[in-house]
């Protein structure tokens, strides 16, 4: 297939990707009294979601790619640990400030993974149309919980609504085409234990960001089911892997 076409394809569903993060931030700020109610629901969800694909598909894949995948799980998650305790401290006196960490350390943790997501797209794609297809199917399919995740914690973190919808939105959409666009001209140079390495770091944020932030801000909301719903993204995330093996 020549090489514009490939392109196309790749960039194709990479804005896909960020269209329907879009389509998740448009539904919770439509529906937004509905979506308050009912966020411990989709942290829950976007929790099983994030936690699972990390663990049962993005570490698997980076542990084949790279021998170093284990360290750079670690330093993926201590980055964001870090990043989250020099919030916290920059905030100490200020309770806003405090509230504001909560939101922009997921809003960090998905940016990192929605920009490899870019990368992963230019790579698939590159093995062949039928290969990229199937990536992409999973990985669009995720996109729709975590742009409406990351936009209700940095509402509840004290941005107002309309820097909400851009941060979200440039961090867990437009990253992804942008991902691809700066990997695209350097794929076929990407090396294997190279990409095994973003992929384990982001996985070690996902982790992060699900076990430190979106699992106690469900449990926070003390709503009834909550584990049902996460249960629920377990379950969606399972299908997405096993689908895209």
């Amino acid at each position: 297939m020549p090489f514009d076409a490939t392109f196309l394809a790749v960039l194709a569903a990479s804005s896909l990707s960020a269209i329907v993060t879009g389509a998740g931030i448009y539904v919770i700020v439509k529906f937004a009294d509905w979506g308050q109610r009912h966020a411990a629901y989709f942290m829950g969800f976007a929790a099983g979601v994030l936690m699972t694909t990390s663990l049962m598909h993005i570490l698997p894949e980076a542990y084949e790619m790279s021998t170093q995948a284990p360290l750079w799980v670690l330093v993926g998650f201590m980055a964001l640990h870090l990043l989250n305790t020099m919030l916290h401290k920059l905030g100490a006196h200020d309770h806003q400030g405090t509230a504001m960490a909560l939101g922009v350390i997921p809003m960090v943790g998905i940016g990192i993974h929605s920009l490899l997501d870019g990368f992963i797209h230019s790579v698939t794609f590159n093995v062949s149309i039928f290969t990229g297809a199937l990536a992409a199917v999973g990985m669009v399919l995720h996109e729709f919980p975590e742009g409406i995740v990351t936009f209700l914690l940095l509402e509840r973190g004290g941005f107002s609504r309309k820097q909400s919808i851009l941060w979200a939105l440039l961090a867990a959409g437009l990253t992804t085409p942008f991902g691809t666009l700066i990997s695209y001209p350097f794929v076929h140079q990407i090396k294997r234990s190279t990409l095994g390495i973003l992929l384990a770091f982001s996985a070690g944020a996902l982790v992060y960001v699900g076990a430190t932030h979106l699992i106690p801000a469900m449990q926070r909301e003390e709503r009834p089911n909550t584990l049902w719903a996460m249960l629920g993204g377990i379950a969606v995330a399972l299908v997405i892997v096993l689908t895209r093996h």
